[in-house]
């Protein structure tokens, strides 16, 4: 494994067993892998964790969740886990009085909340469905097509909301007949307080023994990047197996601090919903949920927060790290509070830049005298979702990691690529109502195809670990026949990019080189600019951000002087990724085919000649 320069200090090792491989190769030039160590020993459905904490730890807190307040941050709610056994046991009796089960699911519209995670628990238990959906099919949508269609996809019986007026206008695109409103603010159709004040019988116990790893828990859906969004079929037993897979990578200690978390991530995600959600629930640990987002003007309450919940590990995005170092390195207190009893850190959504996790280092040994290890993991809807992750102390960014126990993962060779592909019992079996998109997701041999292409950093050492390499089906060829991983691409331009990106299109198509469309970060460019007012149109012709952008480009082609991987030009962009245009996904990858041609105006600019003076020549 990567080994620390002897002149740093040691990072605060998180007791990671080592990382071991089995590798086969293949006659027909594919690669297997397994990981040799065992699995822990799972819950036998996701409920019975409630039921273990609630008697072992009765007032330990599952969830935490400010109230609303008119200034300021408002105070904490917080729900122990014998109260969350209590609801939970309340809610499974009200859904199985309204004849609900495996055929009629609930359908949740509203983001994190306590009262959300008690209706996910309290329908499980009572074994109905539920499928939580992105806030944006009906708050951000002008045509609410996404949210029609999941709706009568699933047939839910019952939906939840907060509170209804955000959702108003959505509701308004269904044919509600028949379908049940609840609302926690009792704004419209039943009260949640009802459903928490039915008397719990002998209804619910039968139903928690009738669970099972083969019931359906969730329906959790894909980003719809091309076309409607396909409902995951998510088990128990899916959801069950994935939870304890990470954990079968640490060693077990005696009297273990429960895990402490700050995290934002919705959960109508399998990342948010099930990483963090339902792997904190069966190690019995607390997550505070965080209002706060990666935003302009919405990070200031995870900093509020921060300083008053110390993590014992913290997950979020490139880009709320960029945001969250410059906090760290210019308070004192904060950095003391969030580095205190910090285990691990970790990010997903794109590569971390090395600048960025040097910047971080630095603040922990100022602090605690201690690096602090970061991890990354890998996966998707459709396995629950984590596959992969990076088991070992690294200075390495960038990394997919290396298979978890309890999966098989092939790299078949599709076209330039190898193309991953996985088996295991986290494994989707397939998508509701969907026989010809289940069939073509699984090869001969029953692997799920991820469409991600992956390579070895070190074909000589595979303990390294495995690197992303770009989508499959991204691939495209310049005008002199290069081929173009754009995939990969993208993600090496936006962490190379001095925090300019937050993301990027790939263009070059038949062109005679490679150019970037880029969409701006916009509290770094503020902060290059010196001007925290200015607006995104403003933003993308300042000459500090475009040179900033042009040193990362011109670092970036240092190393990478090829003209298949060689920026040339570069044009930021003042317009976000439209969700209802379908460039962005839910999850926020972007589609990059979708995107370009819908910015084709752009993509001419770009490659005029001569350039514009908005355009970044390298």
């Amino acid at each position: 494994m990567t080994k620390p320069e002897v002149n740093l200090p040691p990072f605060r090792f998180p007791n990671y067993v080592e990382p071991r491989l089995e590798i086969e190769h293949r006659a027909d030039g594919s690669i297997v892998m397994r990981n040799p160590h065992p699995l822990r020993g799972a819950p036998e459905n996701l409920i019975a964790p409630i039921r273990k904490w609630a008697v072992e730890a009765p007032d330990r807190v599952w969830l935490g969740k400010r109230k609303a307040a008119k200034e300021g941050y408002g105070e904490w709610e917080l729900l122990t886990y014998a109260e969350t056994d209590r609801k939970t046991r309340a809610i499974a009796q009200a859904l199985l009085d309204r004849g609900l089960d495996q055929s009629s699911p609930v359908m949740i519209l509203s983001g994190n909340s306590i009262e959300h995670a008690l209706m996910t628990y309290g329908a499980i238990l009572a074994g109905v469905p539920v499928a939580p959906v992105s806030p944006s099919y009906s708050t951000m949508s002008t045509d609410f097509d996404k949210l029609r269609y999941v709706f009568d996809l699933v047939e839910p019986k019952l939906i939840f909301m907060q509170e209804a007026a955000p959702f108003e206008r959505g509701l308004a695109a269904l044919n509600l007949d028949g379908v049940e409103l609840v609302t926690v603010d009792g704004s419209r159709g039943t009260a949640f307080a009802d459903l928490l004040a039915t008397a719990p019988g002998d209804a619910v116990e039968e139903s928690y023994a009738r669970l099972n790893y083969d019931m359906v828990a969730k329906y959790l859906f894909t980003s719809g990047s091309t076309g409607m969004p396909k409902a995951v079929i998510t088990t128990q037993r899916m959801m069950c197996v994935n939870s304890v897979m990470p954990k079968s990578v640490t060693l077990e200690e005696e009297n273990e601090e429960p895990s402490v978390l700050l995290n934002w991530l919705p959960w109508n995600h399998c990342f948010g919903g099930n990483a963090i959600l339902n792997n904190l629930l069966v190690s019995g640990g607390t997550l505070y949920i965080d209002g706060g987002r990666p935003v302009p003007g919405g990070f200031a309450e995870t900093v509020q927060n921060l300083r008053e919940i110390a993590p014992t590990a913290y997950s979020n995005v490139p880009a709320a790290y960029t945001m969250l170092v410059d906090e760290l390195e210019n308070d004192e207190a904060l950095a003391k509070n969030f580095f205190s009893r910090i285990r691990t850190l970790a990010y997903g959504g794109a590569a971390l830049s090395q600048d960025l996790y040097d910047r971080i280092q630095k603040v922990a040994i100022r602090t605690v005298g201690e690096r602090i290890v970061f991890s990354s993991g890998y996966g998707a809807t459709e396995t629950a979702p984590t596959i992969c992750n990076v088991h070992w102390p690294t200075e390495r960014m960038g990394l997919l990691g290396l298979p978890l126990p309890g999966i098989e993962l092939k790299l078949a060779p599709v076209g330039q690529k190898m193309e991953v592909r996985v088996r295991g019992e986290c494994i989707t079996k397939g998508y509701y109502k969907n026989e010809e998109k289940t069939r073509d997701a699984y090869d001969e041999e029953g692997f799920y195809r991820l469409g991600d292409g992956a390579r070895f950093l070190d074909p000589e050492n595979p303990l390294e670990g495995l690197v992303f390499d770009g989508r499959v089906a991204e691939d495209f060829k310049l005008s002199t026949g290069t081929w173009v991983s754009a995939g990969k691409l993208r993600v090496d331009v936006v962490a190379g990019s001095n925090g300019v990106l937050s993301d990027a299109l790939v263009a070059g198509l038949d062109r005679a080189f490679i150019g970037i469309l880029g969409f701006p970060n916009i509290p770094a460019c503020r902060n290059i600019a010196g001007d925290p007012s200015l607006a995104a149109e403003d933003l993308i012709r300042h000459p500090a951000v475009l040179e900033r952008l042009a040193e990362g480009m011109r670092m970036h082609n240092k190393g990478n002087p090829g003209s298949s991987t060689r920026i040339v030009r570069a044009l930021l962009m003042a317009e976000p990724p439209s969700v209802d245009a379908g460039e962005l996904t839910d999850k926020g990858y972007i589609n990059q085919s979708v995107a370009l041609g819908r910015r084709a105006a752009l993509v001419e600019k770009l490659y005029a000649d001569p350039p514009g003076n908005d355009v970044v020549v390298v």
